[in-house]
């Protein structure tokens, strides 16, 4: 029996990928208009795009524990063996969740063989590591050896990522204020990227043209072996610029493959619309 792959919406993978890769979805939760919505499920990142721009503060919240139950229990009844792969403890509370209902559910099948790896990675970062585990998982490999590749590639994800407003990040304590404060002086573009699973800006720039460039350098800086692997663009309602981006990188690296998805509805609630996000392996096995 092939090992079950489980992960959350926040690696913002369509829909699409969870049915036909058999990986099982745990959707984060948007509230919006007095309503809590299932990202991924029941609300279109548009949406979420569309009511921030009207000034709504859409909130969010982590994957429900009661699914996290209902599908742990059932795998332990069938002896599956899995491993979920989830959104960084740094900036969700849905890992710590998942391992405390983990805990309960052994209580009553103590041989239940569950792994949960806190990937500290955000967006496609961790998107990426799920869908070369499904490829694993499809493959028959043994859950040895997909954790072992889910570990490497944890380590040495790179993300590189812009957003429209830092003040958006700051209203959800993503980042600090003081940052955002910077960040909207003088229409300056900040460039962050994720540090020990923490959202940390690390540059800013005057102008998209220059912004993309300064991306495509840190990669070179960064990365390597880019004719071996698979590059990751995620966007915030700004396909326009994800494909301006893919064409740089296609132009300035030996890139293997580029995939582009939309960054989901949860995500996108602290983010808002125009995030651009780059992921990439600083070093290749």
């Amino acid at each position: 029996m092939s090992v079950k792959i489980l992960t959350d919406s926040a690696s913002d993978l369509p829909l699409s990928f969870f049915e036909e890769n058999n990986v099982t979805l745990f959707p984060l939760k948007v509230h919006l208009n007095d309503t809590e919505y299932e990202d991924l499920v029941t609300i279109n990142p548009k949406t979420v795009y569309e009511a921030i721009r009207e000034g709504k503060v859409p909130k969010t919240s982590q994957a429900s524990p009661l699914a996290f139950e209902e599908a742990f229990t059932n795998m332990a009844k069938n002896n599956e063996d899995g491993i979920y792969i989830a959104f960084s403890s740094q900036l969700s509370g849905t890992y710590q969740t998942a391992v405390m209902i983990l805990q309960q559910v052994k209580e009553t099948y103590p041989d239940f063989n569950l792994t949960i790896v806190d990937t500290k990675c955000a967006s496609l970062g961790f998107g990426l590591i799920v869908k070369e585990a499904a490829k694993l998982a499809k493959e028959n490999a043994s859950k040895e050896a997909i954790l072992e590749d889910i570990t490497y590639r944890c380590k040495h994800m790179e993300h590189l990522f812009t957003v429209h407003d830092l003040d958006y990040l700051a209203k959800g304590g993503r980042v600090s204020k003081a940052s955002a404060f910077l960040g909207g002086l003088l229409n300056i573009k900040p460039l962050l990227n994720v540090e020990d699973g923490k959202l940390v800006p690390i540059e800013k720039h005057r102008g998209k043209k220059k912004l993309l460039r300064r991306i495509i350098e840190l990669m070179k800086e960064r990365g390597e072996n880019f004719e071996r692997q698979v590059i990751g663009i995620s966007h915030a309602d700004d396909e326009e610029t994800a494909l301006e981006m893919k064409e740089l990188i296609v132009q300035e690296l030996n890139v293997k493959d580029v995939f582009i998805s939309s960054i989901g509805a949860a995500i996108g609630s602290h983010t808002g619309s125009g995030t651009i996000a780059i992921f990439f392996l600083n070093k290749v096995k």
